[in-house]
């Protein structure tokens, strides 16, 4: 959180700590009713296991309106009322310090880096076609590695892609992951890793009997090495696993990743709040549930290996199943992309005509399959199972759930500070002014305020709070908060659009009404700001048109 910034935490620490009391006692509001009243509230129920009879005495409410600092939104009204303590912000300050110049030298642009984490997806192993349970693992590791880079968090993508066909797919949905035959330390790992094998107690030779599987180099005992390490959260089937050249290769990849991941400090302690704040590289599988069992293996093998700290950091973020509502016709990755850009280029013809034959068009339908796979993919939590309708030939770029209507709303943006630029272009407005001259005084609409508090007030944290990986004390398996950005941008875009539909934001060129343009300008020129570094989150860059 920038310093010269108020944020929703850091006031949330201060109204607890003005009222003496260890339990957090505050919550913030975030409906449209409440925040006519109220922008925090103390509940009645809270107070009352807190305070006699759940009075709060003066002096607590006292240093609650003292409170001061560039990252506490500055309080206007505190008061006891049925449903609490509650707190109103001085909204025309709390406009002009978040949309307003920052006091005193720029921060700097980067985050000094705070860990390395090497995400590592199994669905891209192998030569198969991806299908779209493979898809939905490879765009939450997608996801996954933005969120973290965007904290400053070191991270390296495995398995590097060799074979062609997959990687045509992935560019096509703008998945930019790395490709190659692996380093050129590859062959000495898996010599080191064969070395590790004649060592292990836990190995016995495989006799290549009719049946045995071809390339088989020896068998692995994992459940003997499970129990005698006290390993929990593993799959209890777990047993004998069969090595192949394949299975060394992909550890061997693995450790080369780990080796090339920078950690910025090394002398940090073994355990943190996080997982990627580990003093070594933290190894995260992404893994959808029909993998689970077989990296379950890996990780077990992985460990008896090189019993290192970094393979005891290894940890298991399982996605749910992709339930497809037409199973007796199994479909590919590609032809998921191709059917849903057929339906998006069907949706714009119904609402543009033939303005969307044109060729400027071809990279807008493009971009808005991709919105549409995307949000389809990450806005459930990734353990749920989610569905995927291909049976209903039309989709619509209406919907409020979709990834196009984010991506219509984003383009709202653009045509609107298009057509203000081309107005003062043609002198019917003057150019904005510098943000110190605004009179954010002028912001008094409801649904100005809930953009600023319920988005660009929480926004950074909300990207913190999605690239946290917290560790489990006990266990494998983790949770990533992995749909919290695409729920974000539906919420904002909805929010949005209900102000821009409701009020007129370029009005007539009369001087007395500029101030107030300025400021809504001013307003939603931050707001544009937040949809793009979000969609930059998912590899969706913003359209200037639709």
């Amino acid at each position: 959180m920038d310093g010269g910034r108020p944020g929703v935490a850091a006031t949330l620490r201060a109204l607890n700590g003005a009222l003496g009391r260890p339990a957090p006692l505050w919550v913030k509001e975030s409906g449209a009713r409440n925040m006519r009243h109220r922008d925090f509230l103390a509940p009645r129920a809270a107070l009352s296991a807190s305070f006699p009879g759940g009075q709060v005495p003066p002096e607590a409410i006292s240093a609650v309106l003292s409170l001061r600092g560039p990252a506490v939104l500055p309080l206007r009204i505190c008061r006891q009322t049925p449903a609490g303590l509650a707190v109103q912000v001085r909204r025309p300050e709390a406009f002009q310090r978040l949309l307003g110049p920052l006091p005193g030298p720029a921060p700097p642009a980067a985050e000094a880096r705070t860990g390395c984490v090497v995400l590592h997806c199994p669905a891209l192993r192998g030569s198969a076609a991806l299908r779209p349970r493979h898809l939905r693992s490879v765009l939450l590791a997608d996801h996954l590695a933005q969120l973290l880079r965007a904290q400053g968090v070191g991270v390296r993508l495995v398995p590097a892609l060799t074979e062609e066909r997959n990687w045509d797919v992935l560019r096509q949905l703008r998945i930019y992951w790395p490709s190659g035959s692996g380093g050129s330390s590859l062959p000495d790992s898996i010599s080191a890793l064969k070395a590790a094998l004649g060592r292990c107690p836990c190995i016995a030779a495989c006799e290549q009997k009719p049946g045995t599987a071809e390339g088989v180099i020896c068998k692995v005992y994992l459940k003997s090495f499970v129990e005698q390490q006290g390993l929990v959260g593993y799959d209890p089937n777990l047993d004998v696993l069969l090595v192949t050249e394949e299975t060394l290769r992909s550890l061997a990849e693995l450790q080369e990743a780990v080796q090339q991941c920078p950690v910025s400090d090394p002398m940090a302690p073994p355990a943190s709040r996080f997982l990627y704040q580990s003093s070594c590289c933290s190894i995260v599988h992404v893994v959808n549930c029909e993998e689970e069992f077989q990296q379950q293996q890996l990780d077990v093998l992985w460990r008896i290996l090189d019993p290192g700290a970094h393979t005891a950091l290894q940890k298991h973020l399982v996605c749910g199943p992709v339930k497809v509502t037409n199973p007796s016709t199994p479909i590919e990755a590609d032809q998921y992309f191709q059917l849903r850009k057929r339906q998006m280029y069907e949706a714009s013809m119904i609402k543009y005509g033939e303005l969307a034959q044109d060729e400027a068009w071809t990279e807008v339908i493009d971009t808005l399959a991709v919105a549409a796979i995307r949000f389809e993919m990450l806005s459930t939590a990734h353990r749920s199972q989610i569905t995927l309708d291909l049976e209903n030939n039309s989709i619509s770029t209406k919907g409020t759930k979709s990834g196009a209507f984010v991506m219509y709303n984003c383009a709202r943006l653009a045509t609107l500070f298009n057509t203000f630029l081309q107005a003062v272009e043609r002198g019917t407005y003057p150019p904005l002014p510098p943000v110190s001259e605004l009179n954010f005084s002028c912001l008094r609409e409801e649904g100005e305020w809930l953009l600023l508090f319920n988005y660009l007030l929480p926004f950074p944290e909300v990207l913190q709070q999605a690239a946290q990986l917290p560790p489990l004390s006990k266990g494998i398996r983790i949770t990533a908060n992995t749909e919290t950005v695409c729920k974000f941008l539906i919420q904002l875009s909805m929010d949005f659009s209900s102000y821009y539909n409701r009020v007129h934001v370029l009005g007539e060129p009369f001087p007395h009404l500029f101030d107030q343009m300025f400021a809504r300008l001013q307003l939603l020129g931050a707001v544009r700001d937040v949809f793009h570094s979000a969609l930059a989150t998912l590899h969706l860059p913003p359209l200037s048109q639709m």
